[in-house]
């Protein structure tokens, strides 16, 4: 018995007005009806998987396909933690780019990002006193090789390929030289193993390896009284640090075929894209179907992952990187998972072959709605069993300063939920293709969130919810089915078709409202320590204590003190100190060049060594490193790497004068802004943020909508636009100020003090035409509803087939987004048969892709000095748009 039937076998009716027996039975008949109209259901993307589906298969009309191609709309998630990720194929681990791969026929590699790789040897012999080998690293070409090992020794090259010696003589005497290609569609065999190999038809010209980037190294044996100083570890092993693959930047160019469009790059969802379609060993998808339908979503993500993150020390970082290498061995959903991993990501394939991406960041445009009547059974599970408890989750990544080791970074745990179990229970979360620590951090702080959402379980959701299903995010109307989850936003962690339940199994979880919450001085932690290697004949390796930034006169310095080794100024007596700096990323991700500088009596005080540097680059992520000297000139080891922004101007700008909103309501996709700055010699711009009306600002995360350079040697005032000022209403008469000009009024509308007001009797409608309508086009629709005493409104496309909202019961202001079809003529007001009530302010136009989103936004402005102080915050303003 439903919650319907109990109602009316209590005698519920009996004390119920005729109204709202009407409403209860619309109600039932809406839980009755297999494909009742929801919210869910207007926007036209999701209608081929409908019109391609047949009798034959799941009895939708339509032409026929097989059930095997409508499963093919699946929504998941990256696996990194738990069972199901212990049992699935993982891509190579970071330890197996520092070997490289010894087989008869070794499967083909393929790298994207930035990571250490050895690849597998395709030429591996010895003639005379040399050894050769050749080392195929990826089948595709490569951007550039940044990096070089031997073994574990971290070596450079001279301009002649030859391997520079270590500070103990190892590699000495141009003992080892290295060659490498990076892929071109015809290469060029490598001259020294033509020269030496060809004779015996072992290596010739025809050894091109063309589209294969490689790497060769050819290594002289030393006699063998220095053979063991030489290569202390046997034969030399190489491997190096690649920025892999060339991707398609679909933001500079829609057309692939336009080779401007193809860039290295480690933005998640650029390498995902390369992934699906272009990727020799991925999965090899038609990018026109999959990505070039739903474009406008890719280039969004790909925004996010470039995103700038504060760091608690200054500076930013890209919100998401991928750095990762699998093999044609691995199934190309390794590599899918791993990316997913890499950028909290969300993937989707619809019926017509579109795929669905999102990364980590929360928004609501990706937030549909489920209500009662789209739910056919489910699951929930409000706890989890003791043996699946997680009371400490350890990020895991691969990190650079470790020559590529897999690390962890500081844990996530609930010491109150330790004392309750007893034990820590401990799970890892695996971000094998996240190279960045801070990153992993902020990965790994949304799984742990999740696992602090005890909510959880599977939806059975009936086809007519099939938007939600292609969903990341749903916000759950369901009052009387699952009051536990009313008004609360689930994730949709999977989703497949289910034949047997008329709809599709959505695996589920309650998304956490803190998920997108970061705060660098507290949230970051402490980058994972580096462990020091040997020192180098007695040569001890220094310790950077701090690093002071110091401004003046318009340039900065750096203040550095490293504490004498074991307090004993003997030990650095007869040593100068080497400082060397480089900027971390000098464009498209590629550190700059060292500067060093040397100091040959530096100060100590109280057992610390203090130096202070010469002018360095101002407002810039320095990474800085220091070694000692002997008075032979010998280098020790470099010490851990730190990273410092050099920030030149402390002292925050002052606040606007004015921020306001000047143009007149209604806001039809746009807003428009004036600011006034102050007279402030601090004062170098001005960003403005948009933020979800009572959402808190929060500069530290939140992306800027624009950026405006300002001038700091007078007030002045500046406008901004946001958004697309060139709509107009395409309603004529919509306020309804002295009649009903222009509409078209069914039984029981008239005009009515500047309202159109209808009266309850029989369902009628109020109408008017509208050009300029094409299929495909979002018309943005807000109606002002009031004196509403029954019944209901919906607003409607007209045509052939109409286009509807849901049904307005509540007197307020209503935004819609309705998508018009192929017979879309037209525009109205409909009434049922009880609706008393009326309508005003009726405003319809045409979407374009520079409109600002509709909703009700607050705007702030925030003032900066040159090295990214903020002022006081500005705000918010608040603007409806439509």
């Amino acid at each position: 018995m439903n919650y319907f039937n109990r109602e009316m076998h209590s005698g519920g009716y009996e004390r119920m007005s005729s109204e709202d027996i009407e409403r209860r039975v619309a109600e039932m008949d809406g839980y009755r009806t297999f494909m009742r109209s929801t919210t869910s259901h207007y926007d036209p993307i999701f209608t081929p998987l409908f019109t391609a589906i047949g009798f034959s298969t799941v009895g939708i009309a339509g032409t026929s396909i097989s059930a095997v191609s409508i499963a093919s709309a699946i929504a998941t998630t990256a696996l990194s933690i738990g069972l199901q990720y212990l049992l699935a194929p993982k891509p190579p681990k970071p330890d197996d780019g520092k070997q490289p791969m010894t087989q008869a026929i070794p499967y083909r590699h393929w790298v994207v990002g930035r990571r250490r790789v050895s690849g597998a040897y395709m030429l591996w012999d010895s003639k005379g006193k040399y050894l050769y080998a050749v080392q195929a690293i990826a089948g595709h070409k490569i951007s550039s090789i940044n990096r070089y090992w031997l073994h574990d020794d971290e070596v450079t090259l001279d301009v002649d390929s030859n391997v520079e010696a270590l500070a103990d003589g190892r590699y000495k005497s141009n003992m080892v030289q290295v060659y490498s290609r990076l892929g071109l569609p015809t290469e060029t065999a490598y001259a020294p193993l033509v020269e030496a190999l060809a004779a015996d038809d072992v290596w010739t010209e025809n050894h091109r390896g063309d589209g294969q980037a490689s790497i060769a190294l050819v290594a002289k044996t030393p006699v063998a009284k220095y053979y063991t100083e030489r290569f202390p570890y046997g034969a030399p092993r190489l491997s190096v640090e690649v920025d892999g693959a060339f991707v398609w930047d679909y933001r500079i160019d829609e057309d692939p075929s336009n080779p401007a469009a193809w860039v290295f790059s480690r933005n998640a969802a650029l390498i995902m894209a390369w992934h699906q379609c272009f990727n020799e060993f991925g999965h090899k998808r038609d990018y026109a179907k999959a990505i070039l339908p739903v474009i406008d979503m890719w280039k969004a993500e790909a925004d996010v992952c470039d995103e700038d993150v504060p760091l608690s020390g200054g500076g930013t970082e890209k919100r998401y990187l991928c750095d990762g290498f699998a093999t044609a061995e691995n199934d190309p959903k390794v590599g899918t998972n791993a990316i997913l991993a890499a950028c909290d990501g969300w993937i989707c394939e619809r019926g017509d072959g579109a795929l669905l991406f999102v990364v980590g960041k929360f928004r609501e445009e990706y937030c549909t709605t489920l209500r009662d009547r789209d739910i056919t059974g489910y699951q929930l599970q409000h706890d989890v069993l003791f043996k699946d408890e997680c009371n400490r989750l350890v990020p895991k990544f691969t990190y650079p300063a470790t020559d590529y080791t897999t690390s962890d970074t500081d844990f996530f745990e609930d010491t109150d939920a330790q004392l309750l179990s007893g034990r820590v229970l401990a799970q890892e979360a695996d971000y094998g293709w996240c190279t960045q620590w801070r990153q992993a951090r902020r990965l790994g702080i949304r799984d742990w969130r999740r696992f602090q959402q005890k909510k959880k379980g599977t939806l059975d959701v009936r086809l007519c919810g099939i938007n939600a299903v292609y969903s990341r995010w749903i916000r759950m109307e369901t009052p009387l089915g699952l009051p536990s989850l009313h008004d609360a936003i689930i994730e949709n962690r999977r989703s497949v078709l289910a034949l047997t339940k008329g709809g599709y199994t959505m695996d589920f979880i309650q998304h956490p409202e803190n998920i997108d919450d970061w705060t660098p001085a507290t949230d970051e932690g402490a980058a994972p320590p580096v462990p020091p290697k040997p020192t180098i004949a007695g040569i001890p390796t220094p310790e950077i204590d701090t690093i002071e930034v110091v401004p003046k006169s318009g340039v900065v310095f750096l203040r550095i003190s490293i504490p004498v080794p074991d307090g004993d100024e003997d030990e650095v007596d007869d040593k100068s100190l080497a400082v060397r700096y480089r900027l971390k990323d000098a464009g498209l991700g590629v550190p700059g060049e060292w500067v060093e500088q040397i100091f040959h009596e530096p100060e100590i005080v109280a057992d610390v060594m203090i130096v202070s540097t010469a002018p360095v680059p101002s407002d810039e992520l320095l990474e800085v490193e220091a070694a000692y000297i002997s008075a032979k000139g010998k280098y020790g080891l470099w010490s851990i790497t730190e990273e410092i922004f050099t920030t030149s101007d402390p002292v925050a700008p002052s606040a606007l004068t004015v921020f306001t909103q000047t143009a007149a309501a209604p806001h039809l996709g746009h807003a428009v802004f004036s600011l006034t700055t102050a007279n402030d010699a601090h004062l170098k711009t001005v960003k403005l943020y948009r933020k979800a009306t009572g959402v808190a600002l929060n500069i530290a995360v939140d992306t800027p909508l624009a950026t405006l350079t300002v001038a700091s040697s007078i007030a002045a005032t500046y406008g901004y636009t946001d958004g697309d000022a060139s709509r107009t209403n395409i309603i004529s008469n919509g306020d309804f100020a002295a009649s009903l000009t222009g509409w078209t009024a069914g039984s029981g509308w008239s005009w009515n003090a500047g309202v159109a007001k209808k009266t309850a009797g029989t369902a009628s409608d109020l109408t008017q035409a509208v050009g300029g309508m094409a299929a495909g086009d979002v018309m943005r629709i807000a109606v002002d509803m009031s004196a509403r005493t029954a019944g209901q409104m919906t607003i409607s496309l007209t045509g052939t087939t109409n286009v509807n909202s849901t049904g307005k019961t509540v007197n307020g202001s209503y935004l819609e987004r309705l998508t018009a079809n192929a017979s879309s003529v037209g525009f109205r007001l409909r009434g049922d048969a009880t609706f008393d009530g009326a309508g005003d302010n009726v405003v319809v136009f045409k979407e374009t892709g520079t409109c600002a989103p509709q909703g009700v936004w607050d705007y702030y402005a925030v003032p900066f000095n040159g090295s990214g102080v903020a002022g006081a915050t500005s705000g918010p303003v608040t603007v409806t748009i439509i």
